[in-house]
């Protein structure tokens, strides 16, 4: 049997701009949120996801990312216990929950920098971090220098290498795994990290849990350098290049860089990350949202069609099932990750018709084993139509998506002499001379069993 990560579908939670909370931590009190994460959490398991990325957790001075305190919930969303009636909640739903692992750097807050601070030169965590320099300085006048991840001074970068600093992270693991019972990590800046500590990690996780999920955030380069042969390394890395042909290939009415990119990334002859699963997304806490992405927003169901049924495990970023805009502007993440009333979108979203739509398309996935399990197969492409199947011996869908402002009828060839049922609509789809003929709405798509 497959492990539950390899089937999953995932809604993606950023706390504290979900909650409102504050964006300094400069609060003594706890504030108890957890209420709203537990109202979103049932929300996206009606929707029919079944695991929950949720983070940054660990306790920070500002976004989340600028790590204080790795074995307390940030005070602004609330306190371990809230945190682990959550992970109950979600569990008691078949929701599995992961977390953001925050291992590349840590706060200026973090013990060890302020330790070092105090101390200087006779501080014992000089080597936790890198580039620790007593005749320089920073912006913030320390009297001593690092290195910051991107310069920014804020975060600063964790040595690795050190392995005390190593098996101090993987302590918090398994904090995090005895205390809350999480199932998994997403590693920030996993193209920052040192691959001896992923390797460390994979290990020592395995051993504590044995389906435990390890998917790391990586833009750029080669992903399976993260994945390697799937026993040492990590499980899974973001899929950016996917992410980008998804709204590009639908503003640029190009269907053939979407095509493209699952050719060079899962085909069978030569695809580079053939056989693995890559974490797939339309947009997330660091990106504009899709619905600010597309120039024709009627294109969000074609959108959310190939994220659930091209290679991949799916992933929404919570509010998007609406289809809400964001835009960053400038270096401001915040438009992007708003306080949100589920209630308030529920009775009026931009887009109502698309959370019924991923509601829809989460349930045809979980009928089809070959959406996750089975092989990938071009039928049809063109710059405004494409058409793809999912099959394994004993199961396929095929999946039409059209990015035209106009409703257009293709004939997509097939093989064998088998039915073609409408998915949604129960009709059967006319088949002649080795070809089934699909009436494709404008922006829409169709999906066909066969029988």
């Amino acid at each position: 049997m497959a492990p539950w990560y390899e089937a999953a579908e995932f809604y993606h939670i950023y706390p504290i701009g979900l909650c409102g909370a504050p964006a300094r931590n400069e609060q003594e009190e706890v504030t108890h949120r957890f209420d709203v994460l537990t109202e979103w959490l049932e929300h996206a398991a009606d929707l029919g996801f079944t695991a929950v990325y949720i983070g940054p957790l660990f306790e920070s001075t500002t976004h989340g990312y600028d790590t204080r305190d790795y074995r307390t919930v940030d005070r602004r969303l609330g306190d371990n216990e809230d945190f682990r009636k959550f992970v109950a909640r979600a569990h008691e739903l078949g929701v599995k929950v992961v977390v953001d692992g925050v291992f590349n750097h840590t706060g200026r807050e973090f013990f060890a920098f302020r330790d070092i601070q105090e101390k200087r030169e006779g501080s014992r965590y000089c080597g936790w971090y890198k580039g620790i320099w007593f005749g320089g300085n920073t912006c913030y006048n320390d009297g001593f220098s690092y290195e910051a991840w991107r310069n920014c001074f804020e975060l600063v970068n964790l040595n690795l290498q050190n392995q005390e600093v190593r098996d101090y992270l993987l302590d918090v693991i398994d904090f995090w795994i005895d205390e809350f019972d999480i199932d998994g990590i997403r590693l920030d800046c996993a193209d920052c990290l040192d691959f001896g500590f992923m390797e460390q990690m994979r290990a020592r996780t395995g051993r504590k849990k044995e389906d435990f999920w390890l998917m790391g955030e990586v833009i750029h380069g080669d992903y399976s350098r993260y994945i390697q042969d799937g026993q040492k390394m990590l499980h899974s890395v973001t899929n950016y290049e996917l992410h980008k042909g998804l709204y590009s290939g639908h503003n640029d009415h190009n269907y053939f860089e979407i095509a493209h990119t699952i050719r060079r990334e899962f085909d069978e002859n030569g695809g580079i990350y053939r056989g693995m699963k890559l974490y797939s997304f339309v947009d997330n806490h660091d990106v504009d949202r899709i619905a600010s992405k597309l120039q024709d927003q009627a294109c969000l169901i074609p959108v959310h069609a190939l994220l659930y049924f091209l290679p991949g495990i799916p992933s929404v970023y919570y509010g998007s099932e609406f289809g809400i805009s964001g835009r960053k502007e400038g270096g401001n993440d915040a438009p992007l990750r708003p306080a949100l009333s589920l209630k308030e979108l529920e009775k009026e979203a931009p887009h109502p018709e698309l959370a019924e739509w991923i509601r829809q398309i989460s349930k045809i996935r979980k009928k089809h084993p070959a959406c996750t399990e089975g092989r990938y197969q071009e039928l049809l492409l063109t710059n405004r139509q494409y058409a793809f199947c999912r099959y394994t011996d004993s199961d396929y869908l095929l999946a039409a998506v059209n990015n035209d402002p106009q409703e257009t009828e293709v004939q997509i060839p097939v093989e064998g002499a088998f039915t073609y049922t409408n998915v949604l609509t129960k009709e059967e789809a006319p088949v002649e001379n080795g070809r089934v003929a699909v009436k494709l709405p404008a922006c829409g798509c169709v999906l066909l069993e066969r029988v």
